[in-house]
């Protein structure tokens, strides 16, 4: 055997292990020996002073500085003062719109009654025969309230009684089991269409015969608008008495509201003739009188026209 081989057999070839050595540790803020380039993001961070918002995904919040504040500022303040002062012309246009054609300060003025009017006045519709001073109060040239004076027009009660008179239709209707939307609407309806058409007849009456007269379109709706208190007594009377009790009470209420109109009438048609004491003469002033009369006996008419159906 060649020793040399039993020398390479018995002889142990020694393993060559790679050899250790430290890496240096690199201690913070220093930058490893390795690394091209320096990574300034987290000094970027420190330096700028963004801080992360909690669940805005990382994102830096926008930072509140005094410039951002300047420029926000004046133009919030613009656009506030701007809307201000469009918010205050578009009101002054819509009160000056409502002004010309639906007088609302006017309104008030028929509107201001109290509970002690409001009973003096029916209390004169019905029984009109004992009232004697018909005049209507004024103070500098201006009528007083209503609820100062118990002559001077008011839009409450009419109001309220035209409700009411719907009602009180509306109940005789469904005693008859004639009820319905439709029939009720139609009466409504059609009281409102013959006030509508008696105030421009009257209207119309007192510009061809040329009447100087202080009576105004609302002062003509209030008044006409009391015959339906009158209404409203006789279907009651109709629901609870029949026939007889209608035709009684509606009659009383006939006879009551023409002699209120004519008495009411008499010193707004006739305001000159009645002012300085003067018969009722020449051609004029008989139109005056003819068309005082006129709207006094249609109330009557109307009051049956629009209530003998509802009483069987």
């Amino acid at each position: 055997m060649n020793p040399a081989g039993l020398a390479a057999v018995g002889t142990p070839r020694q393993r060559k292990w790679p050899s250790k050595r430290r890496v240096p540790v690199s201690q913070p803020g220093m930058a490893d020996p390795h690394q091209l380039f320096d990574d300034t993001s987290s000094s970027q961070s420190r330096g700028y002073g963004a801080q992360r918002v909690p669940g805005g995904l990382g994102y830096p919040a926008a930072s509140a500085s005094p410039q951002g504040a300047f420029l926000a500022d004046p133009v919030s303040s613009m656009a506030m003062a701007y809307g201000s002062s469009l918010a205050a012309q578009g009101k002054e246009l819509v009160d000056k719109n409502i002004d010309r054609f639906i007088p609302v300060t006017k309104l008030k003025y028929y509107f201001a009654v109290d509970t002690m009017y409001v009973g003096k006045k029916l209390g004169l519709l019905v029984f009109p025969y004992l009232h004697q001073d018909w005049e209507v109060q004024y103070q500098q040239d201006t009528p007083v309230a209503p609820r100062f004076d118990v002559n001077a027009p008011d839009l409450y009660i009419p109001a309220m009684a035209f409700i009411t008179y719907v009602l009180v239709a509306g109940l005789a209707l469904g005693t008859q089991d004639r009820f319905s939307p439709d029939l009720l609407g139609l009466q409504a309806s059609s009281a409102l269409a013959w006030l509508t058409v008696e105030v421009l007849a009257i209207l119309l009456s007192l510009y061809l015969i040329t009447v100087n007269t202080d009576l105004s379109t609302i002062d003509l709706v209030a008044f006409l608008g009391y015959k339906y208190v009158g209404m409203i007594g006789g279907v009651l009377m109709g629901l609870l008495f029949g026939k007889i009790g209608y035709y009684l009470v509606l009659g009383w209420c006939c006879v009551s509201i023409f002699v209120f109109m004519i008495r009411t009438l008499r010193l707004k048609i006739l305001a000159e003739a009645a002012a300085e004491g003067i018969p009722v003469r020449g051609a004029r002033n008989q139109l005056r009188m003819y068309l005082t009369m006129a709207v006094a006996a249609a109330q009557p008419l109307l009051m049956y026209w629009l209530t003998f159906h509802l009483v069987r």
